[in-house]
């Protein structure tokens, strides 16, 4: 059984590496055409064709992390395919290879595929994703989101802050930071607008060329009065840390499992909406579980009597249910930010669903059969 169950991880493994390359050299194919849209915007000394390469090769471990479920389905049901059509999988069962042997044979393999896919997911594709944002700020200028930047939330004692940055700079920096300060009575307290900023290494921000307006309630009047401030620089004590500014300026799946954590719990002390970051939690813990799934799906493959030329279309019908898979992740996670559903059950449904898919093919098909 040693001999057959290395013979099935071999060809498992030389295809889904093979589909896996062949997807990779597609998106990057496509995403230098997108990339030299930024070639030469910026001048002879900006955003260069090298640059636009490395950035493209930088954003190959994201691709790879989102392709994984994807060519490990379409590499697994070719292999079972193929081992059908030439007979190898019946001389296997006659050999005593039954149903279960050779489901357990493909979770320990898929098991191998879920490690490799949290590990490029959690580890590698976030530091690459930085490092290539960070090429990009520093050739083409800013890191921003949108018309109106990144906006996070702070409590500090009784007051509550509502804090703007536009865009962060090369050096690490923040333009445009808008800091609006409320009262207990969820009144303006005071407006403050800084020209640029930088983090401090002691829990503050250093705010340079600050215009500052702060609103006095009058006690026995039922009017404000409000008192305009210029300095060249401002101390601002805060815990709102660079990395929590990146991650709103940053798609929420770039970022690492802790990182998302750490995040998740900040914009609840804060009383923020999490719902969109607690869906793509739930999302990275799932999702590598999926892998798992694709390989019980294939399992069946192996029992269908083929004819001659038949295997591509029952490939061409895995290439189909894994993009189906990959849209409804999506959908998924799109509905359930819009509809406020429960962050895990909205992560986990397309891997359930796909799952009772699995089992219910494997069960008619390799038990019934």
């Amino acid at each position: 059984m040693k001999t057959i169950r290395r013979l099935i991880h071999r060809e498992a493994l030389g295809a889904v590496t093979f589909v896996t390359v062949g997807f990779l050299a597609l998106f990057f194919f496509f995403d230098l055409v997108d990339e030299l849209r930024w070639v030469g915007r910026a001048g002879e000394d900006g955003y260069q064709l090298s640059h636009a390469l490395l950035f493209v090769v930088l954003s190959i471990p994201s691709h790879l992390y989102e392709l994984l479920p994807i060519t490990v389905l379409i590499g697994t049901i070719f292999v079972m395919a193929r081992l059908a059509q030439s007979s190898e999988f019946t001389i296997m069962r006659t050999s005593g290879m039954g149903p279960w042997r050779a489901l357990r044979t493909l979770l320990t393999l898929g098991g191998v595929f879920v490690m490799l896919t949290f590990a490029v997911g959690d580890y590698l594709a976030p530091l690459t994703d930085r490092t290539a944002q960070l090429i990009k700020v520093r050739y083409l200028g800013r890191l921003t989101a949108g018309a109106t930047g990144a906006w996070l939330k702070e409590r500090q004692e009784d007051h509550s802050f509502a804090v703007n940055v536009r865009a962060l700079t090369p050096n690490g920096g923040m333009l445009d930071v808008r800091i609006f300060e409320f009262d207990e009575k969820g009144r303006l307290a005071s407006q403050t607008r800084a020209a640029s900023g930088q983090f401090g290494t002691d829990g503050s921000w250093t705010l340079e060329k600050v215009q500052r307006s702060h609103f006095e309630q009058q006690s026995d009047k039922n009017e404000a009065r409000v008192e305009h401030l210029e300095s060249p620089s401002l101390q601002w004590p805060t815990k709102i840390s660079a990395d929590m500014v990146a991650a709103s300026l940053l798609k929420p799946d770039r970022m690492a499992t802790l990182d998302l954590f750490q995040f998740i719990r900040h914009l609840n002390a804060n009383g923020q909406s999490a719902q969109k970051y607690e869906i793509e939690f739930w999302r990275k813990v799932f999702y590598p579980l999926s892998c798992l799934v694709m390989v019980v799906l294939a399992l069946p493959f192996a029992y269908l009597h083929f004819r001659s030329g038949g295997i591509a279309g029952y490939v061409f019908g895995g290439v189909m249910a894994g993009i189906s898979f990959f849209l409804l992740n999506n959908v998924f996670g799109y509905a359930g930010n819009l509809q406020n559903w429960s962050p895990w059950l909205t992560a986990a449904a397309p891997g359930l669903i796909y799952s009772l898919l699995s089992l219910a093919a494997f069960g008619w098909l390799v038990l019934r059969r």
